[in-house]
């Protein structure tokens, strides 16, 4: 190691190589890469997630789900028992789709149209639901521009089909 004395001190301190920089760099791009997979799947499961849940809770309760969308949800152009069944079809199906990383893009599309939506529907919305539906949207967005990533069905499949 090159050491270079400091004179106003007396501390000797190493010297700036770039190959020394260059190595951390690449050090640092090897750990992302490796570390990608897991993100890109813990994506998708905290987004699809949180609008399953939202399904599973208007299965629980029908009939407060079509109250909701009769009184509280204004989605454009549908009727409000369509637009109940269209949304939670779409918010059960999606998501496990996205999960697995099946079809993932396509989902995660649907569900940023589905998320956009839900806003519009809700004049209602609070500050905070408002933040949470951009946090999801930006989310969604990643695998919708990056794709699911390697851990995933999408992945499995064209490796298995595309790569002859």
């Amino acid at each position: 190691m090159d050491l270079v004395a400091n004179r106003n001190s007396g501390i000797s301190v190493a010297a700036d190589h770039p190959g020394r920089i260059v190595r951390w760099a690449q050090l640092a791009l090897r750990a992302a890469d490796w570390l990608a997979p897991g993100l890109d799947f813990g994506i998708r499961l905290l987004v699809g997630s949180v609008f399953f849940q939202s399904g599973m809770t208007k299965i629980a309760s029908w009939s407060s789900t079509v109250a909701l969308f009769e009184n509280e949800y204004a989605v454009p152009g549908l009727p409000p028992e369509v637009a109940a069944y269209l949304g939670t079809g779409v918010e059960l199906f999606m998501p496990v789709l996205l999960a697995l990383g099946l079809g993932a893009r396509a989902s995660a599309a649907a569900l940023f149209v589905f998320n956009i939506v839900a806003v519009i529907s809700y004049p209602d919305l609070s500050e905070i639901g408002l933040k949470d539906h951009q946090y999801w949207g930006l989310l969604l967005l990643v695998t919708l521009f990056h794709g699911p990533g390697k851990l995933s069905l999408d992945h499995l499949l064209r490796r298995r089909f595309l790569s002859r």
